[in-house]
């Protein structure tokens, strides 16, 4: 009498799903429990509206063309969108790869016709005004306000990011992309004590402005494997 293992499990969090891979089974046999799962056994938690899913296959050796086979099985389900595919060890070394990459600080304020430039990621404690510009090949963390203009991922990074603790730049620039944002001064000098920092970044190649309390979410959606 065979007992038949349990291959894949699924846990939810806040914004999707986790697929854990086992780590030493046949890939043909991990393929063919997917399939069962995504055709019969999990129809309640599978179907219906967009679920985005995380995939971890752990210790496992996998090549780009099997986990363009995973990938496959995963997309015959229309509602399901895989954010990421990795290992035990490409998350460790991404995350290392970020505990390393190092900031610099300076200071000061940035005035009319004055041109900051750095090379890597800048936390700048102070102003930009108007008529000012920081430019940076990383990304750029303003603890002041951002009046004058800033270009993150100069050389071409669209995964950088532009950060102020007050965010009204007369222009916005990551990588090629190149952004106004709307004029809300009105508002912000109509209630000065409810601003908050936020962040942009890029998404489908349009520029995005969000809360600086989920840039957590977007470091981790971005690191999602090149095939998807």
């Amino acid at each position: 009498m065979s007992i038949k293992r349990n291959l894949i499990t699924i846990k939810g969090i806040k914004d999707g799903l986790v697929f854990r891979l086992d780590e030493r089974c046949d890939l043909e046999e991990l393929l063919a429990e997917l399939r069962d799962m995504l055709e019969n056994s999990h129809q309640a938690i599978l179907s219906g509206p967009l679920v985005s899913i995380d995939v971890r296959f752990g210790e496992r050796d996998l090549s780009d063309e099997q986990k363009l086979q995973i990938l496959d099985v995963l997309r015959s389900k229309r509602n399901l969108l895989v954010r990421s595919i990795e290992g035990s060890k490409s998350a460790e070394l991404r995350e290392n790869a970020v505990l390393r990459t190092p900031v610099t600080t300076m200071s000061g304020m940035v005035r009319s016709g004055q041109v900051l430039r750095h090379d890597g990621n800048l936390l700048f404690l102070g102003d930009v005004n108007p008529g000012g510009s920081i430019v940076c090949t990383g990304d750029i963390y303003i603890l002041g306000a951002l009046r004058g203009m800033a270009h993150a991922g100069s050389e071409g990074s669209e995964h950088a990011i532009v950060g102020a603790s007050y965010l009204a730049p007369t222009q916005l620039r990551i990588a090629e992309v190149i952004s106004r944002p709307p004029d809300n001064d009105e508002e912000s000098s109509a209630h000065p004590h409810e601003t908050q920092m936020e962040f942009a970044y890029l998404k489908d190649g349009q520029m995005q402005i969000d809360k600086m309390a989920n840039i957590a979410r977007l470091r981790r959606d971005l690191n999602v494997f090149k095939g998807v």
